[in-house]
């Protein structure tokens, strides 16, 4: 039976008579659980380790039926959800390892640090796959930017990825930032991985073998990112700031080492098993291990290098410090494990041995502190399934019309107030701060609709994005979360790449909210039914929930990282107009959609009514059929539609490609309907004249409604409706409004 260690720490009575599990975010049942697990009344470090795997972080024990929706599995997935990261095949026995995780309440109390070791920890996801990483993308949302406060995040939120991701020498190529009150107080900081790997060297996280031992890799255990797993599963509040010392403290040039040396071990084809110590730290690491593998485990926690003196089991258990490994490999090859990690400096320990008992046994001087059944820990949290409710905005919005604003008729005006929308605006000071050309294999920048990674001694590339609108996921989730995956795909296919997969990551208000507990069951509905029409399965992701600020949960984000395959270089295709005199097409129709659009909250704030509705057949068969055009090379440019409409795609691709436009559009709706709505399945096409022709011929052959509505070319940006003027103005006049926006409000 395990022994109460120390007299510092409360007795296994105390914890029981005084509820101190509450602290640690364990309910009265889930305690009584525990005790029946065990047999007896936990000891203080056996709480801590059941409170970790149980929280919503590590068990999903809120989540895990809604996950359940998904469609994990298809021809070209060859590692789905369960393990640090999914893969899928590319061809010529190689594969792309990624996902995306959240580092959101770290980042709300520690900006810096929370940001980094998000990223750190993405890494770590991908590289203890066997995965080289090439690319790191990431997905952030703030408060209104004119809030002090939310300045101060957002600078050092970007400072942290871009210090961290710099530092390690992997690109940053992509990502998204949104700005909007729902999230003043509790940022989301969303940050993904992309890596390359051959079939032969996929690595699980396994404890394999009775008697082998178990290693540890990496710089020493300190006291920092004790319970971060805990913290990230409860709302944040006043008292959050206090806990600063569950934000974890990154070091990205040990996690070079690290990485580098782990895909040396890989490489020698020694490795049984390897995972990162992620959340929770050595507890989740050594009891999902064991618990893959269907054995046990011992750990020696004298053994575990320590950079601070007097640390108790609970404190080593719990502690999140990073860049930090487990591996698991047979006795005869120790001695060439360490002889790698000793020439690349890091620390390789051996911890502990793997065991046929299924139980995960700690000790320490001399003594035995913990004894707990692995499956009780990672396989027997209690599942929930809490109450569900509509909320009453819900239903009110079905009769709101959000067209029905009075008529824009300064459309210069309208336009240079949406493009100095934070939301919309040029994101170089973000991106400007990143390395997004290290490694050289960048071939499509920040800025574009997708980010393109070349795939070295191939003709092909990676193409990535992040994506979500958070408002249209408020007005109607199920509807939102369709969109969110719809116009990945969408971001995928303009920049010449099929759409392979996709990694989510689900960030939400508190689950025990029935009102929340709607929106995730109807997001997760939407994003389903778009991934098996669109054919990108999940395989894999992060669940964040109870983020919450002082007014309510932030507006539902599920945000959609996605890859694809471009199959040849040549298909590569960005969203710049690029000669004068060629055409330009709009694919798609365009209704009056202005629910949760950029032009509502300029104008009037808060989303009201529906947002754009989406076909997800006629999705589907739009993307198929620019793709195969891109593929013929009668497309020029592409560009997808989406915040801002048709008026900003047509500004973002004379900015990018430094050119003018005249475009005529010819239709029923308002002039300022036309320009602003944010109708979906629409792409923005430009050709040669020479294939304009042909490219039509194409998207009407199957059925793909579009128009021809202009030409590239001038140092203007002209958009007249139905022959009418609407817009008008220098190129630059509205480019300087667009780049301006962000620095001028971060001053």
């Amino acid at each position: 039976m395990a022994q109460q260690l120390t007299a510092k720490e409360p007795t296994t009575e105390q914890i029981a008579e005084q509820k101190i599990y509450h602290q640690f975010g364990v309910s009265d049942h889930e305690y009584e659980l525990i005790c029946g697990f065990l047999g007896r009344k936990p000891n203080y470090t056996e709480i801590g380790v059941f409170s970790v795997m149980w929280s919503e972080h590590c068990a999903y024990k809120n989540s895990k039926s809604i996950l359940k929706k998904f469609p994990v599995t298809g021809d070209k997935v060859l590692m789905g959800p369960g393990e640090g990261a999914g893969i899928v095949d590319i061809g010529d026995n190689q594969a792309v390892a990624f996902k995306i995780e959240s580092h959101n309440h770290p980042s709300a109390v520690e900006p810096y640090q929370g940001a980094a070791t998000g990223v750190g920890g993405i890494i770590r996801d991908i590289f203890s796959m066997g995965a080289r990483p090439v690319a790191l993308l990431n997905s952030l949302r703030f408060g209104r930017l004119e809030n002090d406060r939310v300045k101060y995040l957002f600078e050092h939120v970007v400072g942290g990825i871009a210090g961290y991701g710099n530092c390690i020498g992997i690109p940053t190529v992509a990502g998204e930032v949104m700005f909007d009150p729902s999230y003043e107080g509790n940022p989301l900081v969303n940050a993904m991985c992309v890596g390359l790997i051959d079939h032969d060297k996929i690595q699980r996280g396994v404890a394999k073998g009775v008697g082998n031992p178990v290693f540890y890799v990496g710089p020493a255990t300190g006291r920092d990112g004790i319970h971060g797993a805990t913290f990230a599963s409860v709302e944040l509040s006043e008292e959050s700031e206090e806990k600063k010392t569950a934000v974890q403290v990154g070091d990205p040039f040990m996690e070079k080492l690290v990485m580098e040396a782990t895909l040396e071990l890989i490489d020698s084809g020694i490795v049984l098993g390897i995972q990162d110590m992620g959340a929770a730290g050595l507890t989740c690491s050594s009891a999902e291990m064991a618990s893959k593998a269907g054995n046990g485990l011992e750990l020696y926690l004298d053994e575990v290098p320590q950079r601070e003196e007097g640390m108790t089991p609970y404190e080593m258990m719990l502690s999140e410090s990073q860049e930090r490994m487990l591996f698991v490999v047979e006795p005869q090859h120790e001695a060439q494990a360490k002889e790698i990690f000793d020439r690349w400096g890091v620390i390789c320990k051996k911890v502990g041995k793997v065991t046929d008992d299924g139980r995960l046994r700690l000790f320490h001087k001399g003594e035995e502190v913990g004894d707990m059944p692995v499956t009780a820990l990672v396989d027997e949290c209690p599942v929930y399934d809490p109450p569900s409710k509509e909320p009453a905005y819900y239903s009110e919005n079905a009769a709101v019309d959000a067209s029905a604003f009075e008529e824009i008729t300064d459309l210069n005006g309208a336009l240079e107030k949406v493009l100095g929308s934070p939301t919309v605006a040029s994101k170089e000071w973000v991106y400007n701060q990143y390395d997004y050309m290290v490694r050289t294999s960048t071939a499509v920048r920040p800025g574009s609709d997708a980010a393109v990674v070349t795939v070295a001694g191939t003709r092909k590339a990676l193409a990535m994005t992040t994506d979500c609108n958070g408002r249209y996921v408020y007005l109607d989730p199920e509807v939102g979360g369709a969109i969110a995956v719809a116009e990945a795909a969408r971001n995928i296919v303009c920049s010449g790449a099929t759409p392979l997969a996709i990694t989510d990551n689900l960030n939400f208000g508190s689950p025990e909210k029935p009102e929340v507990f709607w929106q995730i069951v109807k997001a997760a509905d939407g994003m389903s039914e778009a991934c098996r029409t669109l054919d990108t399965p999940v395989i894999g992701g992060n669940v964040s929930l109870y983020n919450e600020n002082a007014k309510g949960a932030i507006y539902p984000t599920p945000v959609i990282g996605m890859v694809g395959l471009v199959e040849d270089l040549d298909h590569i295709t960005t969203q710049d107009f690029k000669a004068e005199g060629d055409v330009i097409i709009l694919v798609g129709e365009t209704k009056a959609e202005f629910g949760g659009s950029e032009l509502q909250y300029v104008l009037h704030g808060a989303p009201t009514g529906r947002p754009p509705q989406l076909d997800l057949a006629l999705e589907k068969k739009t993307l198929d059929a620019v793709l195969s055009a891109i593929r013929e090379g009668l497309v020029a440019s592409a560009h997808d539609l989406s915040e801002g409409g048709l008026a900003v795609a047509v500004a973002e691709s004379c900015f990018s490609g430094r050119l003018g436009a005249s475009v005529n559009v010819e239709t029923t709706l308002r002039a300022d309907h036309a320009l602003f709505s944010e109708s979906q399945s629409r792409i923005l096409l430009s050709a040669k004249p020479e294939k304009a022709a042909a490219l039509k011929a194409r998207l009407g052959e199957q059925g793909i409604a579009y128009a021809e509505i202009g030409t590239v070319g001038g140092h203007n940006l002209i958009m007249n409706i139905n022959g009418k003027p609407g817009v008008n103005a220098p190129v630059e006049q509205f480019q300087k409004v667009w780049k301006d926006a962000i620095p001028c409000l971060m001053q």
